[in-house]
């Protein structure tokens, strides 16, 4: 990694793989450690030059720019508890190739370090394979959540999935165990979603006409007395989308610690569900580099499976 100097200037030259990044974005991957503060301080000061000349936050470097990075002084942190580790079950790969990297991520790893975890699958992954000189997360899962998850090796291929995602051309389909029995072979859910801030600082979404349209299709996979196995199908991608809509039409997810039946979650832990039932089973794409219609698919997690079996083995 390239170091920078604390009392010299520091010569960057962009690669390909950067190519169309903002200068700030770009910036505050090279420059870790130093406050986002002090990045648009150096920019607005004409510190930093792209090409010998002044460069605004905005601008997209190219392949090829160089830029001049001016001494640094990054701050003497103080020192803080170690974070909780990662579970050790580490996920799989289902496929990679130049510009896509499909991963099967199990529950209980968070994408990306923070809020209390040191280091994410994207990090892990960039210090597992440092030839590969560019690695993003090109959407995210809940840590809690299990299953496909793709990062992108390029930026062009980054820049195409986040289109593919934002314009509804993928197919993302998860499978989710819900409380009742839920009665149509295919129900098309059209609930606008909004999201809001509790006074106690956390982040919730509702069913709100005020809200972001989102619409989720759900369709019955199997039943038993009490659960019911749904595919359900993102035709937008709100947050906690899925989540939201089953909770708001009296079919909470099994094991949801922020929408579900709390009473009922307690008793699913002593059965052996100790995590919510929500599973990116399937992705539906275009591949970024080729233009082929590709697809991959993640077998129920282990856990969740057996859980499953038990509902089987009570029915008998």
């Amino acid at each position: 990694m390239q170091e920078f100097g604390k009392n010299s200037v520091t010569w960057l030259t962009v690669g390909e793989e950067h190519a169309g990044q903002r200068l700030d974005n770009f910036l505050f991957r090279c420059l870790k450690g130093v406050p986002k503060t002090h990045v648009y301080r150096i920019l607005r000061s004409g510190e930093v030059r792209v090409n010998s000349r002044r460069a605004e936050a905005a601008y997209r470097v190219q392949a090829g720019d160089r830029l001049r990075i001016p001494p640094l002084r990054r701050p003497v942190a103080e020192p803080v508890a170690r974070p909780p580790a990662q579970p050790r079950l580490a996920p799989r790969l289902i496929h990679a190739d130049d510009a896509l990297v499909v991963l099967d991520k199990p529950s209980g790893w968070a994408v990306h370090g923070g809020s209390g975890v040191s280091r994410g699958i994207i990090e892990q992954l960039r210090a597992e394979h440092p030839e590969w000189r560019f690695l993003e997360l090109a959407h995210r899962l809940d840590r809690e959540t299990s299953g496909v998850l793709l990062l992108a090796r390029k930026r062009s291929a980054l820049l195409e999935l986040h289109r593919q995602l934002r314009e509804g051309e993928t197919g993302k389909h998860y499978m989710v165990l819900v409380k009742g029995r839920w009665r149509d072979a295919e129900r098309h859910v059209k609930l606008a979603l909004e999201k809001r801030v509790t006074p106690a600082g956390e982040k919730r979404v509702r069913v709100s006409g005020q809200g972001q349209a989102a619409h989720t299709v759900f369709r019955l996979v199997k039943r038993w007395e009490g659960f019911s196995l749904l595919d359900a199908e993102l035709r937008t991608g709100r947050t906690h989308q899925i989540r939201v809509h089953l909770a708001h039409l009296g079919f909470p997810i099994a094991g949801d610690d922020k929408y579900g039946d709390f009473e009922l979650n307690k008793a699913l832990a002593k059965q052996g569900l100790k995590r919510m039932f929500l599973h990116a089973h399937r992705m539906a794409l275009t591949h970024p580099a080729t233009g082929e219609p590709v697809e991959f698919v993640s077998p129920l997690a282990p856990d969740l499976q057996t859980f499953l079996d038990r509902l089987d083995a009570e029915a008998l």
